[in-house]
């Protein structure tokens, strides 16, 4: 019989969804077999039976498949619909959304290789054998007499704090959703420290007690070891697993297949784990939901929380939307009624939010001329300096890693551009490197101006290494309560590379071995810092201006989130302070900060974006194309315009806006000039149909573009 195998093929490469395989027995949809693909053998998945009455291609020989994993069972009909929604959303193949999901691991395996990987997941979770599986007569003893010496002891009773009253008002409203028959999403807005996290343990808690599985999602792999730890203790003797890039691929493929066996009963992850296969799913928990770090990159450009909402209505099952300052979208859709809202406007144990200062640095003392002037101006530091003699911690906030931004030379003004890129080296004093943060060509600092040979180049602005070796010395002088000198730590992508440290140093910080901390947006969410009272952002006005029309709901958010890290602790919430350092003092969006007002700025950025005609009151799609001559990537997208404009007069749909090409922001990485065109609809349903007939003839539209490196479409787009 003639069956449909999906295959990792890249949606370029114009091959189909499916493939057509000859097999001596029936296979279900969702089973995991070898198959030949050119010269090479490839993992494959059954799509699809194809019924003997339609006719196969004419000239076309099929070839047999290859090896069954018959050991494990077939991905079941909802993960099936999951991956195809997906491919048809996204506009990419089927195969490449399939494959692309599962573990790496698997592509190395064959069925006898895949049964000893599952034989050890039996024996480190402690798993009865199959039947009719051998067991070694020595194991077979030894556990019989393991089982006779000792009785089964039932885990200890975890301890569960009391609820607040917002937090059992919000479970009540939870816990009607496990009962609806079709459940209705849910957008939970509680203020950072107002108790989300037991929320989401109540409710998993619920599901565990139903007999279901809960998934977990969060935004990025910094965030899931501390959230592990809150589930492993408050579930003890349940099985919990990760899901995560930061697993080696044999730990990575042992979680999946317990969770997709319906061994695990809790999973935890970053995007990814969305596509996790659980068959007994009751729950699916999606924390910080308004992060970006869900919107996949590259590849299929999917977003994980949607499809989490997605799912959660394909398999009938809860979804719990978490955030201190929802999307916009989120909110909008809580606003229209198609999701329900639940608030918690107030911190847990009499823990209050910070108050909120905005400093005018335009009134601020001049430095000197040609001196650069101090990262925090004197009200600002006097404040810290304040914290730090009272042996309280205060949390530095500046979003840009390394010493300074580009190096300068005064004399010819050559700065350190990058010569694949357009866009600046990074100076990182540490290890004496300029470092493109885009294509991560690194070379030694030179010792002096390539161009004029002035030896005297300097650094301009400030990134957080920068930061931290200035701080060091402001506070040089300044003493804790016992007679010890100030402590500055950093905590950003540089300092957390290897595997641990980024634990290390936030235990640090935990046990007050840390006065003033330093760091990027990974410390500004998600961690619970007890003895932080002051919060200072120290350059916020880059990210106010920039291009894209969400550069304010991003940075609103940093802010918000940041100064949430203050005032967590009960007996310093009154003294708690978050300080931002700004030039527009007067912009609506600090405003709303003073008085922790979301409602308001999201009411303000919904308003602007629906006269602009922006999401979520219209929808978009980029289509990006890249070439070494940037004239070619032009003409490629010139000619797809010109594709879609006939497509759209032919088909009388209703209007989609398809805007001239332009070059994005960063117009080249690693030597190739990207350029990018911008769709807008009104209607959903209309920019699908026009990408789902356009994108195939897109393939042959390549082959007439020589010198066309690749394009990509972007659908529900970032960042424009």
């Amino acid at each position: 019989m003639r069956l449909g195998v999906a295959v990792d093929a890249p949606q370029y490469a114009a091959l189909g969804d499916v493939l057509h395989y000859l097999s001596e027995q029936a296979l279900p949809p969702g089973s995991l077999l070898r198959v030949p693909l050119g010269r090479r053998d490839t993992l494959g998945l059954v799509w699809e039976q194809v019924s003997e009455e339609v006719p196969a291609d004419p000239g076309v020989t099929l070839r047999p498949v290859g090896e069954v994993l018959a050991c494990l069972p077939p991905l079941g009909e909802p993960w099936l619909r999951l991956v195809e929604f997906t491919a048809r959303y996204y506009q990419r193949a089927i195969g490449e959304v399939a494959l692309s999901v599962l573990p790496p691991e698997l592509r190395k395996l064959d069925d006898t290789a895949l049964a000893k990987r599952l034989a050890r997941l039996r024996r480190q979770w402690g798993l009865p054998s199959p039947e009719g599986e051998a067991q070694p007569k020595k194991r077979r003893r030894a556990v019989a007499a393991a089982q006779e010496a000792l009785p089964p002891v039932p885990p200890p009773e975890p301890e569960r704090p009391p609820l607040m009253p917002d937090q059992a008002t919000v479970l009540e409203a939870i816990a009607a959703q496990f009962a609806a028959e079709t459940p209705t999403c849910q957008l939970l807005h509680g203020v950072t420290g107002s108790g989300k996290t037991e929320v989401y343990l109540r409710a998993a808690e619920a599901a565990l007690a139903a007999g279901k599985q809960a998934l977990v999602l969060v935004p990025e792999i910094n965030l899931t070891p501390q959230l592990e730890a809150r589930f492993a203790e408050r579930f003890p003797g349940r099985r919990l697993v990760s899901l995560h890039s930061g697993l080696t691929p044999a730990q990575r493929l042992l979680n999946w297949l317990g969770a997709h066996l319906g061994h695990a009963d809790l999973v935890l992850g970053t995007r990814l784990a969305v596509f996790c296969p659980l068959p007994r799913l009751g729950l699916i928990v999606v924390d910080e939901e308004h992060d970006p770090s869900y919107k996949q990159q590259d590849g299929a450009r999917y977003s994980a929380r949607d499809l989490a909402v997605y799912r959660g209505r394909l398999e009938k099952v809860p979804v719990l939307l978490g955030s201190a300052t929802p999307s916009l979208e989120s909110w909008q859709q809580a606003r229209t009624g198609r999701y329900q809202l639940l608030a918690m406007p107030h911190r847990v144990g009499q823990g209050e939010l910070p108050k909120v200062r905005v400093v005018d640095m335009a009134q601020q003392p001049k430095p000197p001329q040609g001196r650069e002037p101090p990262p925090l101006c004197p009200p600002v530091l006097a404040a810290v300096q304040e914290r730090v003699s009272r042996g309280e911690q205060s949390l530095l906030f500046l979003n840009r890693r390394g010493f300074a931004p580009v190096l300068h030379c005064a004399a010819c003004g050559w700065k350190s551009g990058c010569p694949h890129c357009s866009a600046w080296r990074v100076f990182h004093k540490g290890d004496r490197t300029l470092r493109c943060h885009h294509c991560g060509f690194t070379e030694r600092v030179p010792t002096a101006c390539p161009d004029c040979g002035n030896l005297d180049i300097e650094p301009m602005g400030r990134g957080t290494e920068r930061l931290e070796e200035q701080m060091v010395a402001l506070l040089e002088g300044v003493q804790r309560p016992d007679g010890s000198p100030a402590r500055v730590a950093r905590i950003d992508a540089d300092t957390t590379r290897l595997k641990g440290s980024l634990e290390q140093q936030l235990a640090a910080v935990h046990a007050g071995e840390v006065d003033v901390l330093v760091g990027t947006q990974m410390i500004t969410k998600g961690h619970d810092f007890r003895n932080v009272t002051l919060v200072v952002a120290v350059n916020p006005d880059s990210a106010l201006y920039a291009a894209d029309f969400r550069a304010p709901e991003r940075l609103f958010s940093s802010l918000l989130q940041a100064a949430g890290r203050a005032g967590r602790d009960a007996e310093a919430a009154a003294r708690s302070e978050m300080w931002i350092q700004t030039w527009t003092p007067g912009h609506a969006l600090f405003a709303a900060l003073r008085q922790h007002d979301y409602a308001a700025f999201a009411a303000s950025q919904l308003e602007e974006r629906e006269m602009a005609g922006l999401p979520p009151f219209s929808h978009l799609a980029l289509l990006r194309a890249e070439a070494r001559d940037p004239a070619v990537a032009e003409a490629f997208l010139r000619a797809a315009r010109e594709m879609a404009r006939a497509w759209l007069a032919e088909h009388g749909e209703p209007p989609v806006m398809l805007y001239a090409p332009v070059p994005p922001q960063i117009a080249k990485v690693a030597g190739l000039e990207r350029r990018q065109m911008l769709l807008e609809a009104g209607h959903r349903g209309a920019l699908q149909r026009l990408l789902a007939d356009w994108v195939p003839g897109l393939h042959a539209l390549r082959a007439a573009h020589r010198g066309l490196a690749r394009w990509a479409i972007d659908v529900d787009p970032l960042s424009i």
